[in-house]
């Protein structure tokens, strides 16, 4: 199902079309949905198009 896709933090910069930094500050803020596997953040893409 595509609603289930994990993107990466480096994705998620990509398809939101924003800086690296700002998307690890939106995540580490709680302003974009995510959670982390490891020491790396994972987003699920529908959390992502909301």
């Amino acid at each position: 199902m595509s609603g289930d896709a994990i993107q990466t933090l480096k994705e998620l910069t990509k398809y939101l079309k924003i800086a690296g930094k700002t998307a690890y500050r939106f995540a580490s803020e709680g302003n974009v949905p995510g959670f982390k596997v490891g020491s790396s953040w994972r987003f699920r893409k529908s959390e992502s198009d909301r």
